[in-house]
């Protein structure tokens, strides 16, 4: 099972090539590597270090930034604080989450610092411009007006996420348990951004596991939950999972997950219905999906 990889580059392929090569990635993987989207390396290496520099802070910066509540989204989570599979021990993952960023819904307090709020701001913005640009390509793809998928994404969902993925002893870690544990997102489509460390893993449909190895010059994309909705299952959700750092070396990634706005009606696209293929999943709001999926990764 290997991860496709894609070029954007517009100045060497056309829309309608990008978005068959889009297409067929995420009906046969759900995951792709898609270079040339328009996020700049320096950019990349700029929140790498803002993200490694927090995350190397004391403890008493991070609780001062910690996450209050799944309604929120919002803030500092450390160690087995989170379960991405429910079913399985906590993570062994930290993490720094950033829901609707652009609103400046929550005070300077909770932030580390002005200079971090600034960084992650700056990518944010260019980022979300790569992800409207793929939400673009897949509206040509599934045959709808070109801003559909953008209008229905104004930020109320949309999420940064820091993560880092410490190195563990064996000593330290349950057989069952994870860095990240095996899930679905849950949204649209979900950007990472990985550095040179692998770890991440996707699920086959017979169950096996396989590799993603990280490429310095692309970025790993994959379809959500939403989307597989609204492609009536012609894009896969696939399962996915990050393996703990057993190798005394640490990761770190930055994912940027885009969800629709709350009050979306998701429901299969007419250019996804037919006859023979009629509406497999029924209707369903983005904020109800979306924030029964946080929760459920709280519980614990």
């Amino acid at each position: 099972m290997e991860v496709p990889v894609i070029d954007c580059d517009p100045a060497t392929r056309s829309d309608a090539d990008v978005a068959r090569d889009i297409d067929a990635a995420l009906r046969n993987v759900g995951f792709m590597a898609v270079r040339n989207l328009g996020v700049s390396p320096d950019r990349i290496r700029e929140l790498f270090a803002t993200a490694r520099q927090f995350f190397e802070g004391s403890d008493e910066l991070k609780q001062r930034c910690a996450y209050a509540a799944a309604s929120e989204n919002f803030g500092y989570q450390g160690l087995g604080q989170e379960s991405l599979d429910p079913s399985r021990p906590a993570d062994l993952k930290e993490t720094f989450t950033m829901r609707n960023l652009l609103a400046e819904s929550v005070g300077a307090n909770r932030w580390p610092s002005a200079e971090f709020s600034e960084s992650v701001s700056v990518f944010f913005r260019e980022a979300l411009a790569a992800a409207q640009r793929l939400q673009r390509l897949l509206a040509l793809a599934l045959e709808m007006p070109s801003e559909y998928f953008v209008d229905l994404h104004n930020g109320e969902n949309i999420t940064l996420r820091l993560l880092h993925y410490p190195a563990v002893s064996s000593s330290m870690v349950n057989a069952e348990q994870m860095g990240a544990g095996a899930h679905t997102d849950y949204g649209m489509l979900t950007l990472l951004f990985q550095d040179a460390v692998g770890g991440l893993q996707v699920q086959s449909e017979n169950g096996d596991w396989h590799d993603v190895p990280p490429r310095p010059d692309a970025i790993v994309i994959n379809s959500g939950d939403l989307l597989e909705r609204w492609s009536n299952g012609r894009y896969r959700s696939t399962l996915h999972r990050v393996l703990p750092q057993q190798r005394s070396v640490e990761r770190y990634s930055v994912a940027l997950f885009v969800d629709p706005d709350s009050d979306t009606l998701v429901e299969a696209l007419d250019s996804c219905v037919t006859e023979g293929e009629p509406a497999r999943f029924p209707p369903i709001t983005a904020g109800e999906h979306v924030q029964a999926k946080i929760e459920a990764t709280h519980h614990a």
